[in-house]
């Protein structure tokens, strides 16, 4: 598997950084209408992942959901750094489908653990479902013979 060809690049991708504002974050979120997001920080190494419950629980610790009050909590105080471990570019592919199984999009970070982008889940079964149908082409070629 080429984990380069089904990948998101980062530059097709959104993330966060450390020092984002939560509010920045939950608008982001909002925005895109994503559940999780990868952080990053200002190396672009890949830190963790934060998602919609990670907001929701810093909403309910701070007791407010006025937006402009979330301005003075950064991205790093919300960060569970063990969610969502990211997988090297050279990855297998057992690897990247264990993962896939495990979590809604796997992020990828090459040897100085710099964020590269996102395999999706949907990459992963296009992957599969081409295999599948290549291995029926060839079981049917052979049959015919």
């Amino acid at each position: 598997m080429n984990i380069a060809k089904m990948m998101t690049p980062k530059a097709c991708t959104v993330f966060l950084h450390t020092d984002n504002t939560v509010r920045q974050g939950l608008e982001l979120l909002r925005h895109h209408g994503y559940t999780a997001i990868p952080v990053l920080n200002d190396k672009e190494e890949y830190l963790g992942t934060i998602t919609e419950g990670d907001f929701l629980h810093h909403i309910l610790a701070v007791n407010t959901t006025d937006l402009k009050a979330h301005e003075k909590y950064r991205i790093a105080s919300l960060l569970r750094p063990d969610f969502c471990p990211p997988l090297g570019i050279g990855a297998s592919a057992a690897q990247v489908v264990e993962a896939v199984m495990q979590q809604n999009f796997v992020p990828i970070v090459d040897d100085r653990n710099c964020f590269c982008g996102i395999v999706t889940r949907r990459a992963v079964i296009a992957w599969l479902a081409e295999r599948a149908g290549q291995a029926e082409l060839q079981r049917a070629s052979s049959v015919s013979k």
